[in-house]
């Protein structure tokens, strides 16, 4: 996606656009025409005895005085709405666009970065339609229909208006540039600093308390808050000598107005009211020009925004990954079938070392080909020939040491690594599948399963929002956590940030209750034991078991089930089932 695409897609459809952009020019329109009739109206009753030529007038300042604030809160209604539809759906997308990168495609991201990117970075991109296109609009509507109503009660002064408009655009514009788009175009950058330097504290606090490494952290926090300050306060000033060189042009419009339409007085060209006319409009027009230096500041900003965006989002999908693309109609039946699967990790050899010098040991890679610059190594699959059935119903043990391809496995079954080989679902091949319907079938609960610091109702109704209390206390009951919900207060109960507030074996049969509530066919469980005191093991594998009820499951665990648990063992050593 190019910077150009994601400007696009920000930018709101002409249907629900261009309601906003009425109202906005008609709330302009309406506060210009307040003040030429007001202005028109005082002179004439300084010079009329009867206000009976005066009650139209009258009639038309309360008018457009209302209106003017009628028109202006549809505008905000309608634009605000478009645009924060547009950011839902540019968000959404965003999201979309990252699913299949993980969780392989952005190992080498900074989780700050991106978290930067996804909430303030795209967020900035609803400032396009709201304080670039819609303003600009206005404006040039506004300036356009000014200048040609002046033109017909004073030519002279209806061109000093436009001379005076084009250069207060031409100025704003430029200096707002030379002032401050160094600024403003990397503040979104120093800002992504300062939230990386902030989840790396957080994230890690223990750790730097640990060893001591604290104050330098804080320093990291403190210089890029410190970055982020300058730059705002530069962008600011840069904004604000814009606007300050635009009210200037603003007074000169109205002076030089004066200067060229007076002399019509003693002509009979114009008269006293309209000469009020024709010097008080450009003020209103240019308080609504005035929106012209802050969309050029904006402008700049949001386009520095995508950019930061485009940069986090990879150019192409890595070839190791599978697209989200494919066909969304479920499989008839959801029997697994993998034959010699293989598949790679889009990073670099350290990870995969283990299964290269596996390789070495037993002779499939030559000693010449490990000393090319550790090519070898970077280029180790992590599936090299696995071979898999699991029937309705089934359970199903993979065990395997360490770094032998256990969990790569798991993120081939759900789509996140493209396997090569045969994987088939009821006979249908997988790849023919979209991402969204393979993981509608087969769901994973993760070694460290992700919680959220919200209470434990929101944590399961993230897989089925439509869950009652009763339906989620039913479900807790199944894996084991019934009671201490109850014990705990009930639902309401949190359990903290990354589920600080609960154990390693109730994350994960809180991870399980929601993989039950989801209804998948078949349950992937990768090293569920992942952080659980080995005398809690055994209860945990069984208790898990026993809860997925009729549903497929696919245990990967290095700690042997109870017995009778599972119906068959499949071990996998360096890639390959053996």
């Amino acid at each position: 996606m190019s910077v150009s695409d994601l400007l696009r897609l920000a930018q709101p459809p002409l249907r629900r656009f261009l309601p906003g952009l009425i109202w906005g020019v008609l709330s302009a329109a309406a506060a210009v025409s307040l003040l030429a009739v007001s202005g028109w109206l005082i002179v004439s009753a300084s010079i009329v005895d009867s206000l009976v030529p005066l009650s139209v007038a009258v009639v038309g300042v309360r008018f457009f005085a209302v209106s003017r604030a009628v028109f202006r809160y549809l505008e905000r209604l309608s634009g605000h709405h478009a645009a924060l539809g547009q950011l839902a759906r540019t968000r959404a997308d965003m999201v979309r666009t990252l699913i299949p990168l993980s969780p392989a495609g952005l190992g080498r991201t900074d989780r700050g970065q991106v978290l930067s990117a996804l909430v303030d970075d795209v967020e900035n991109l609803q400032n396009l339609p709201l304080r670039v296109v819609q303003p600009l609009a206005v404006a040039a509507v506004v300036a356009v229909g000014s200048v040609g109503f002046i033109a017909f009660v004073s030519p002279p002064a209806a061109l000093t208006l436009a001379a005076c408009l084009v250069v207060a655009a031409l100025v704003a514009i430029g200096l707002g540039w030379i002032v401050g788009s160094r600024a403003e175009e990397r503040v979104s950058v120093r800002r992504a600093e300062l939230s990386a330097s902030l989840v790396d504290y957080f994230g890690s606090l223990d750790v730097l308390l640990a060893y001591g490494a604290e104050p330098q952290a804080r320093q990291r926090i403190e210089r890029a808050d410190e970055a982020v300050r300058r730059l705002v306060t530069r962008s600011s000033l840069a904004e604000a000598v814009a606007a300050g060189v635009v009210s200037v042009l603003a007074g000169v419009a109205s002076v030089w107005a004066v200067a060229v339409a007076s002399p019509g007085l003693s002509t009979g060209a114009i008269d006293g009211p309209w000469l009020a006319v024709v010097v008080l409009v450009p003020m209103v027009v240019f308080e609504v020009f005035g929106a012209v230096p802050v969309a050029a500041a904006s402008w700049r900003g949001v386009r520095a925004s995508a950019q930061r965006v485009v940069d986090v989002l990879p150019a192409q999908l890595p070839p190791q990954l599978r697209s989200d693309a494919g066909n969304a109609e479920p499989p008839a039946s959801t029997v697994l079938r993998l034959r010699d699967v293989r598949a790679s990790w889009p990073h670099n050899g350290t990870a995969r070392a283990d299964l290269a010098r596996a390789d070495l040991a037993r002779g499939d890679l030559a000693r010449g080909d490990l000393a090319r610059g550790d090519l070898a190594l970077r280029d180790a699959p992590a599936l090299r020939g696995v071979d898999l059935d699991l029937g309705v119903g089934e359970r199903v043990l993979v065990s395997g040491p360490s770094g032998a391809g256990k969990s790569s496995l798991a993120s081939v079954l759900v789509g996140f690594l493209k396997a090569e080989g045969e994987y088939t679902i009821g006979g249908t091949d997988a790849a023919s599948l979209s991402g969204p319907a393979l993981r509608e079938i087969v769901g994973l609960c993760e070694q460290h399963p992700q919680l959220f610091d919200e209470d434990i109702r929101q944590n399961l109704l993230f897989a089925r929002d439509t869950a009652t209390d009763a339906e989620l206390l039913v479900v807790l009951d199944r894996v084991g956590l019934g009671d201490w919900v109850r014990e705990r207060g009930g639902l309401d109960a949190r359990v903290g940030d990354r589920g600080a507030l609960v154990s390693g074996g109730q994350a994960q049969r809180i991870s399980l209750a929601r993989a039950l509530l989801h209804r998948f066919d078949v349950l992937v469980l990768d090293e569920p034991t992942a952080g659980v005191d080995p005398e809690a093991s055994e209860a945990l594998l069984r208790d898990l078991l026993e809860a997925a009820g009729e549903q497929s499951v696919l245990l990967i665990s290095h700690v042997e089930p109870p017995a009778g648990t599972v119906d068959r063992v499949v071990r996998i050593e360096a890639g390959r089932t053996v």
